[in-house]
């Protein structure tokens, strides 16, 4: 993947930040974008640091404005973007459960962060796609896209999102381009400052309890995710188009 573009969203912790440095060590110029001015440029230069490019913008992926300004900067500057990763997501974790006692406001929020943000950027980065017939599109969805249970706003959103790479992945005239769609669907992924490493921190003991039952005794790191991408982006997965790929560790129960 050497000098190829990519553009990782939310691209500055976590799962994407491990996606963007994981890309950069294969020869991409990785472009980020993200909240956190300071992350963002902490990542930067992580990148940058393997003798690549790279390009961090500050952006909130629910206002379409911030979304098209993303795109700009990064096609000023390189003019094409040959790989994208939608990886900003999440939201609305640490609430109730219960379907009516949640505001039409949080769904909406949750359903903007993940699947239309993920809409907003492929359709607009696809073009660049079609004029250099090349391209890439990975999608981070969820084991909760594929299977009941946990919270209906984001099950709804990250099913949304493996639907919207599937049926990408089924249009002839952008695939046989050599454009691919596909998703991942990770389990429970812990990092520094998510849900998960905050239980843990407040109830260790509860926190080892559930571990346990995991399959594999344990939760998911980032870079298990980010090794996934990779492959996905590269040509040697130029047949693997519109799947959906697990990696949790074998716990979810759907096939």
């Amino acid at each position: 993947m050497k000098n190829k573009n990519a553009l990782v969203t939310g691209g500055s912790h976590g799962i994407g930040r491990s996606i963007a440095l994981a890309l950069a060590k294969e020869g991409c110029n990785v472009a980020i974008c993200g909240l956190d001015k300071k992350e963002i440029d902490d990542t930067t230069r992580e990148i940058e640091e393997k003798n690549v490019k790279s390009i961090g913008v500050v952006a909130d992926v629910k206002i379409l404005a911030d979304v098209d300004n993303v795109i700009k900067t990064i096609s000023d500057l390189w003019g094409v973007i040959d790989i994208l990763v939608n990886n900003v997501g999440g939201g609305g974790g640490r609430v109730s459960t219960s379907v009516e006692e949640t505001p039409e406001e949080l769904w909406a929020d949750v359903y903007n962060r993940n699947a239309l943000a993920a809409i907003r950027f492929t359709t607009k980065i696809i073009p660049f796609m079609k004029k250099q017939k090349w391209g890439r599109v990975v999608t981070i969805a969820s084991l909760n896209g594929k299977e009941g249970g946990g919270r209906p706003w984001y099950n709804m959103a990250k099913s949304a999102e493996i639907s919207l790479m599937k049926t990408l992945a089924m249009d002839k005239e952008t695939v046989r381009l050599g454009i691919t769609f596909n998703s991942i669907a990770p389990g429970a992924i812990i990092f520094e400052g998510n849900e998960w490493d905050v239980f843990q921190n407040e109830n260790p003991k509860k926190f080892k309890n559930m571990e346990d039952l995991k399959p594999l005794g344990r939760l998911g790191q980032p870079e298990e995710i980010a090794g996934i991408v990779a492959f996905l982006c590269s040509k040697k997965a130029s047949f693997i188009n519109g799947a959906c790929i697990s990696a949790d560790g074998g716990e979810s129960k759907s096939f």
